[in-house]
């Protein structure tokens, strides 16, 4: 077999700029030809310490900084030959975004500071943006159906081979915002905007594709929080029924309504310094209501809906559900110590968490982070409603979902998939590459095994026949 050394391979490094943490990822694959055929895989991922990007609008100079301990590791891990010719990206998703329809001068002066730290690096900088929803969701679709290896496996004979798979749909939930890609069956697309054409290895695909502004893990928080203070009249002291009982908690007012998701909510007697005091109650019932109200299920001006007026097709095939679907299943199947294969069972383990008072909970996770573990209720609820009621699986198609982290060694995000698209590591033509061993090679060990089996055989029978010739004698 052909060793891979330095001269053989290529890497690539992304950096995802997310809401509420920045990830650096470094990527390899073999050089030359293979490098059409996208054989990629995550060599490490870094995570940054500190909040996202985002919250670098009154400290540019730290949103830099911040990624320099990831970025002297990536300097550690390829090969100081490879540096120049390493492509290096930054992606910023939601967050960004919601920073850009707030404040596009701070927006500009933090990718402006994470720009000029990328370029001190040797690396082949090839620039910061801010990636549109609908670009987060194919990517993410992409990464998901790569590892997965429905695009394109590798054969037995040593040839790249079409498999003729079906692609599986892809659900991220960020802390800003969430997407939903998949493959319709037939329906036509009614909202084009929501469409997206590809070429993949000579095969065609007419993706659905949608990004929710706003319904992020940690805007759905802020936004619940809102709407409970809402209701209660803009009061300094509210009942949170999401929240456990005997759990409280102070934020100032300008934590929940200086988001661009909330700032319609903020109150006339909005004032960004005075704190308003939560005191958990544990009402599962109550907590479904409000985390509902979020959601517009009413209007819909197309034949069929997802939620606040979308145009969404009818989920059919398989789903990988990643991210924070992923942590939110994994903590409530580990911490109820139940499995969780319909909307039913997701209802009932969202109800348990949210009846627990906080004693009960610590008992139950005494691992997890407090200001994680008393979020698990709003977000449990709001997974539960947005599955079903909003992406509408039911009983049957809910069982096609898996909630993973990782596939075949990487971690299913959109930034696989942003690199394979800029690298064109993933081709529009099926480029029928061969990998280590070209089909002569192949065939020439087939014959000499099929050669050898036979010499093998002719051999036992001569032996066969002489032993018995002996015993006649």
């Amino acid at each position: 077999c052909k060793i891979l050394t330095v001269e053989h391979l290529q890497y690539g490094i992304v950096i995802d700029a997310g809401s509420s943490r920045t990830t650096l990822y470094v990527y390899k694959w073999p050089a030359g030809k293979e490098n059409d055929t996208g054989i990629v895989s995550e060599q490490i991922k870094c995570d940054v310490e500190g909040p996202g990007i985002s919250s670098y609008a009154e400290n540019l100079p730290g949103a830099g900084k911040s990624l320099k301990r990831c970025l002297d590791q990536a300097v550690k891990t390829v090969p100081s030959k490879r540096h120049a010719e390493t492509p290096l990206y930054l992606g910023a998703t939601a967050g960004m975004r919601l920073l850009n329809q707030t404040d596009s001068k701070a927006s500009k002066g933090v990718l402006a500071s994470i720009s000029a730290t990328l370029k001190s690096y040797k690396f082949n900088y090839q620039g910061a943006k801010i990636l549109t929803g609908n670009e987060e969701g194919v990517f993410g679709w992409v990464t998901a159906n790569y590892l997965q290896e429905n695009f394109i496996k590798y054969g037995l004979i040593g040839q790249w081979i079409n498999p003729v798979k079906n692609t599986v749909g892809a659900m991220d939930l960020g802390g800003a915002s969430t997407q939903i890609t998949f493959v319709p069956t037939t329906e036509k697309a009614e909202d084009h905007e929501n469409e997206v054409n590809l070429r993949l290895y000579g095969q065609d695909y007419k993706v659905y594709t949608h990004s929710y502004l706003c319904y992020g893990r940690d805007q759905v928080m802020k936004r619940v929080f809102s709407k409970i203070i809402s209701a209660a009249g803009y009061k300094s002291d509210i009942i949170n029924p999401c929240m456990p009982q005997g759990y409280n908690i102070s934020y100032p007012q300008e934590f929940i309504f200086s988001s661009w998701c909330t700032a319609n909510e903020s109150g006339p007697s909005y004032s960004p310094e005075q704190t308003v005091t939560f005191k958990g109650s544990s009402n599962s019932t109550k907590c479904y209501e409000i985390v509902s109200s979020i959601f517009d299920f009413d209007t819909c001006n197309y034949s069929s809906c997802a939620f606040d007026d979308v145009h969404q097709p009818e989920v059919t095939g398989d789903f990988l559900a990643f991210a924070a679907f992923y942590y939110t299943m994994d903590f409530l199947k580990a911490t109820l110590k139940m499995s969780i294969t319909s909307p039913g069972d997701l209802k009932k383990a969202a109800d348990t968490i949210c009846g627990m008072d906080f004693k009960e909970l610590k008992d139950k996770a005494p691992n997890a982070l407090v200001k994680r573990l008393v979020d698990y209720c709003t977000t449990s609820a709001y997974i539960h409603i947005l599955t079903t009621r909003g992406y509408h699986f039911d009983d049957e198609t809910f069982k096609n979902i898996a909630f993973q982290r990782k596939a075949g060694g990487s971690t299913i995000g959109w930034a696989l998939g942003y690199m394979l698209n800029l690298t064109n590591a993933i081709p529009a033509e099926n480029p029928g590459i061969w990998k280590v061993q070209m089909l002569g090679a192949w065939a020439v060990l087939i014959v000499i095994c099929i050669l050898v089996i036979v010499a093998g055989v002719l051999l036992f029978a001569l032996s066969f026949r002489s032993v018995k010739n002996d015993s006649v004698l």
